[in-house]
């Protein structure tokens, strides 16, 4: 699908690697409305930086994107290496500097190989076209086994819209608004406020709820793009109807993305949701679940088919979620393990045993204490993830 006014280009740079995909550029032919939202971890990458205030004019143009490297913790030289990538950008497209966002991706600590940059530039612009959007989703892979990409067409009033959205991210993943890097384009008018709104509420949704090590990276972005082509009329505060179909077509698309994230999780072999409901609170909900997500002992049992309810409920134990232990229902699937509190038999732990070897699974537990439900996707931890981080930076 291509999406009108956007066009992409990817090139092998040399940035880290040889011989590999690792520079890429979305362009939009003229300035689109643009939202965007960061890591919440105080280390930020130089591109994040730069970008957070670039973003307060809510338009931009270009995204140049690199794996490789993180330009993270690279001090004043790192955001003047980012700059000048910028500035070969900007001047190669013949658009003003400040309508380039950066986003980089890789091993934190290095300098940014600028040279590559300057050398692949030419290429990369003479490059872009329209039907190149998934060669960009494979340039910004780094452990990532597979690109991942999603595809949207709703109608809005009486016109068609389209949404393309990309991600990468296979560990460091508890983004807390994001992931690692993550970006959409689509030909939908909308206004800046409405973006910016409709991107914070979906993120919060879909990235907000994934987790597969509890660690928040120093460079997470996600990047929206809009550049109106689609001539809808104008969502904006007072197009409710149109608003809701944009901002439910969005979160689709993001929610898409964050469990091909999850999927790909590094070394995983299943993907987890964690459903809390009855809880007093939605955030309390949402507390316990991540703390069961991000439990390494949860996780490993997952891995080793282990229908180990104990560990989950001893997870919730040290969630900071005050709840009663006698009334909790637990369930893997239709399987329940634990009804008020207790195990149900060895019978039930056969059965949850079995479901265990599926791929997808999910945990279903019953607070009965409130109306409050939030669910919080993961994946297992297995020996490929130690042997990947092990290894990231040879």
């Amino acid at each position: 699908m291509n999406i009108k006014g956007f066009s992409a280009s990817a090139v092998a740079a040399g940035i880290r690697y040889a011989g590999r995909l690792d520079l890429g550029l979305i362009y939009s032919n003229t300035p689109a409305v643009t939202a965007g939202v960061f890591t919440r971890n105080q280390v930020k990458a130089a591109p994040v930086i730069i970008d957070m205030e670039r973003l307060k004019q809510g338009r931009a143009q270009a995204i140049l994107v690199n794996s490789g490297c993180a330009n993270a913790c690279t001090g004043a030289k790192g955001v003047e290496a980012a700059l000048t990538t910028s500035l070969f950008l900007s001047n190669s497209l013949d658009i003003p500097d400040e309508m380039v966002l950066l986003s980089s991706t890789g091993v934190i600590g290095e300098q940014l190989n600028v040279d590559a940059f300057a050398t692949s530039m030419g290429k990369l612009v003479a490059g872009l076209d329209e039907g190149k959007f998934e060669e960009v989703a494979q340039a910004i892979m780094t452990t990532d086994t597979v690109p991942k990409t999603v595809y949207r067409t709703v109608t809005i009033g009486e016109h068609e819209v389209n949404f393309m959205g990309m991600a990468k991210g296979a560990g460091m993943i508890m983004p807390n608004m994001a992931t690692m890097l993550s970006f959409v384009v689509t030909d939908a008018q909308i206004s800046f406020p409405e973006l910016q709104n409709s991107l914070r509420k979906a993120a919060d949704r879909t990235f907000n709820r994934i987790t597969v090590d509890g660690d928040t990276s120093t460079n997470d972005m996600v990047l929206v793009m809009a550049n109106g082509t689609a001539t809808n009329e104008w969502i904006d505060e007072d197009n409710l109807v149109d608003r809701q179909v944009f901002q439910d077509t969005l979160e689709d698309v993001l929610k898409e993305l964050a469990l091909k994230i999850v999927n790909d999780g590094e070394g995983a072999t299943k993907c987890i949701t964690i459903r809390v409901c009855g809880a007093k609170e939605e955030a309390e909900a949402e507390q316990m679940a991540r703390t069961i997500a991000n439990s390494n002992l949860v996780k490993t049992a997952f891995f080793g088919e282990d229908a180990n309810w104990g560990r989950i409920i001893a997870a919730m134990g040290r969630s900071g979620v005050r709840f009663h232990p006698d009334r909790v229902d637990i369930a893997f699937d239709h399987v329940v393990l634990v009804r008020d509190g207790l195990g149900v038999g060895k019978e039930a732990e056969a059965a949850a045993t079995e479901i265990l070897k599926q791929k997808n699974i999910s945990v279903c537990i019953d607070l009965k204490d409130g109306t409050g439900c939030e669910e919080v996707y993961t994946c297992d931890f297995s020996l490929d993830y130690v042997k990947i981080n092990a290894d990231y930076r040879s």
